[in-house]
């Protein structure tokens, strides 16, 4: 391509030297300006096959040197991972063991968008919004992913006006937040919700909600744990009678909350220089938030000379004396505590807060459950402010995961990535048909059934890849036993074979899965 673009330039300049001989024939021609003509010409010419011999020589340079292929950085991003088989194993369990509870409770489910009009998710989780991932403007709106389940079931409650409604939601939500892998904090992952919506009798709901908690976690085995409640209006009532301007009871109980991760020192310190608190209200206030227990703690409480004359504080310390009362009648009073150093820092709460921790080595990992009553958040999205009372909960399912993850990996538990149940094997060459044969006929009976993809396998390949997959039977087949109608079944585990007859395989299979179970 270089030396054809080069011979064009070169006959073009030649043409016109041709012309120039021409020319030179006519009466009025200047011998001094052809000369001058054909100096520039063959000046031009050179200078081409010049650049023609400096591109060639690139070309050549180019072609010697080995093509590098695109250099990429694999990796997750900060704060999200893959899952391999044994983890996608594991969560399915822990979910459908999640989920059992929920159905058992009358929850329906629902699914909502990962991203929301982002005047939906402002100003509704205080200090935390900072924490929202905006989108860029896509065809006219403004877009942010959700932060949590909670503001977008209000959402939807408020858009088809419903009244009242029990539901569960596991979906994946998103927080610009400092990732911290080993303690199940990421900035993709999973909540698992359980919501009461309705107008009721005080604390039912709210204690149903508390079992909720235990039933799952009981059936996780996740270790010790202890659930802690307290009461938005107790909360505010402490603060009321410690001298606390209203307009900065946000502020103030987001600090509280931080108790969980810093000492007393340190939250008196923020409250003082960064939200503007008098040392005398940040004092008394220590003396209440270091305080729990069980009703003993909220009779001494109800008689406390600054919190008997603060109506909040009394509304909310017998709202938890009748929480505690229906918690006590499901046999939960082992398990929970009024603890006043919980503020749960969202600023859609209004009434009953709780949240539960590990008690046992495991709890480095900080909560894994928590939730409220949220009375207004429904009605802050409905034109004509209707109000649907809430109560709900949320399963800190990432950190479970990390917690059952590291406990897996201390006792080098090996967990089953599939369901696989038989596994048809050949005892020697040319049975692969018959295997295709045996193999639609179980499949048709809904059994969970794998056989090697080569024609002629090894039965030893065979056998190893049941034990290793822990596929609990697999059937041998082979020819002398097909002549009297039957097959192998073979116990993976104990490696006793017996004959079954060919007629009757599928049901002596579905027995013996029964009796497995």
């Amino acid at each position: 391509m270089i030396r054809k673009v080069g011979f064009y330039f070169r006959s073009q300049l030649t043409s016109n030297n041709l012309i120039s001989d021409k020319c030179r024939a006519l009466p009025h021609y200047s011998a001094n300006r052809y000369k001058t003509n054909s100096a520039a010409l063959e000046h031009r010419l050179n200078q081409i096959d010049e650049e023609v011999a400096k591109l060639l020589a690139l070309k050549a340079s180019l072609q010697n040197e080995p093509v590098t292929k695109q250099q990429y950085v694999l990796k997750t991003e900060k704060g999200t991972r893959d899952y391999g088989p044994q983890e996608m194993a594991l969560r399915q369990g822990v979910f459908d063991k999640i989920i059992a509870v929920f159905k058992k409770h009358g929850a329906e489910t629902i699914d909502t968008p990962v991203f929301e009009l982002k005047d939906v998710l402002t100003r509704k989780y205080g200090e935390d919004s900072k924490l929202i991932y905006d989108l860029k403007d896509q065809g006219g709106e403004l877009l942010s992913l959700r932060y949590d389940l909670t503001v977008p079931l209000a959402r939807y409650l408020a858009m088809n006006q419903i009244q009242s409604f029990k539901r569960y939601h596991i979906a994946k939500v998103y927080r610009r937040d400092e990732a911290n892998m080993n303690k199940g904090r990421y900035r993709e992952f999973y909540q698992c919700d359980f919501d009461i919506a309705g107008s009721y009798d005080p604390m039912l709901p709210d204690a149903e909600c508390v079992k909720v908690v235990s039933e799952i976690l009981k059936s996780l085995d996740v270790g010790q744990y202890a659930i802690k409640l307290n009461h938005r209006q107790l909360l505010d009532g402490v603060f009321e009678a410690c001298g606390v301007p209203a307009h900065k009871f946000p502020a103030i109980s987001s600090s509280v909350d931080k108790l969980d991760k810093l000492s007393w020192p340190e939250v008196r310190k923020k409250m003082i220089d960064e939200k503007g608190l008098s040392p005398s209200a940040a004092d008394q206030i220590g003396e209440y938030v270091r305080m729990n227990g069980g009703v003993e703690l909220i009779e001494k409480l109800l008689d406390d000379p600054k919190l008997k004359n603060v109506p909040a504080a009394v509304n909310g310390l017998e709202a938890m004396k009748l929480l505690l009362h229906y918690c006590k009648l499901m046999n939960l009073s082992n398990e929970i505590s009024l603890d006043l150093s919980l503020a749960r820092g969202l600023d859609y709460y209004t009434g009953v807060i709780y949240e539960t921790v590990l008690t046992d080595e495991s709890g480095k990992v900080g909560s894994i459950a928590g939730g409220g009553r949220y009375d207004n958040l429904v009605s802050s999205f409905d034109p004509k402010n209707r109000q649907v009372p809430c109560v709900g909960l949320s399963i800190g399912i990432e950190r479970i995961f990390a917690v059952l993850e590291a406990k897996y990996a201390t006792t080098k538990t090996s967990i089953r990535t599939t369901d696989v149940d038989v596994y048809v094997a050949s005892a020697h060459k040319g049975l692969h048909e018959k295997r295709l044969e045996l193999l639609s006929q179980l499949w048709d009976a809904g059994i969970k059934t794998e056989h090697s993809y080569k024609r002629n396998p090894k039965l030893l390949n065979q056998l190893q890849y049941c034990e290793g997959r822990g596929i609990p039977y697999a059937l041998v087949l082979g020819d002398s036993e097909f002549e009297r109608g039957v097959v192998k079944i073979r116990d993976v585990t104990t490696r006793a074979e017996v004959d079954i007859p060919l007629n009757h395989l599928v049901d002596e299979i579905r027995k013996r899965l029964a009796d497995l179970k």
